[in-house]
């Protein structure tokens, strides 16, 4: 990547369909799926899922703010996930599906402490905010099956939602 790209991570429950939102979104260049916040060196996916290596389930973006500002990042992370849920995002319960924002500087972290706290006051949230922000840790990139899951399954999750 260039110096006019930046790096953006979050988490939002299962980065399955996360990774799928953001994929699409024109500006952002790429996204990889895998595990950020704990403290396993290189966990793998059944490691995480013990909820005993402490890491969340995170995406990470590296994105053009020539095309996309930090700010619609965050736009599309409250929208994209109930961050009022501490450690479970619909069926997906443990500490690996928590919400959380990894900032890569000092400047994202200002932006998603102001984001957090506008959404807080803005009166649409019937519950308070439970999403950590905190500096990036160490991301350690999940096995390749997990990377573009929804896409490579597309049909066979279709027909899934289909059954009666």
């Amino acid at each position: 990547m260039t110096n006019q790209t930046q790096h953006a991570s979050f988490a939002a429950g299962c980065f399955w369909q996360v990774q799928s939102i953001f994929a699409k979104i024109p500006g952002i260049l790429k996204t990889e799926v895998g595990y950020t916040g704990g403290t396993t060196p290189n966990p793998s996916y059944e490691q995480v899922c013990t909820g005993q290596t402490g890491h969340a389930e995170t995406i990470h973006i590296i994105f053009d703010p020539q095309t996309i500002s930090y700010q619609t990042l965050l736009q599309t992370f409250w929208t994209c996930h109930d961050p009022t849920q501490k450690n479970k995002q619909g069926p997906n319960i443990g500490t690996q599906y928590r919400s959380a924002i990894f900032t890569h500087s000092e400047e994202q972290n200002k932006l998603a402490r102001e984001s957090l706290t506008a959404l807080q006051n803005s009166g649409r949230l019937q519950k308070p905010i439970a999403t950590e922000i905190q500096p990036k840790t160490q991301f350690w990139r999940a096995e390749d099956y997990h990377q573009h899951y929804e896409e490579k399954h597309t049909a066979r999750l279709f027909r899934a939602r289909e059954a009666p």
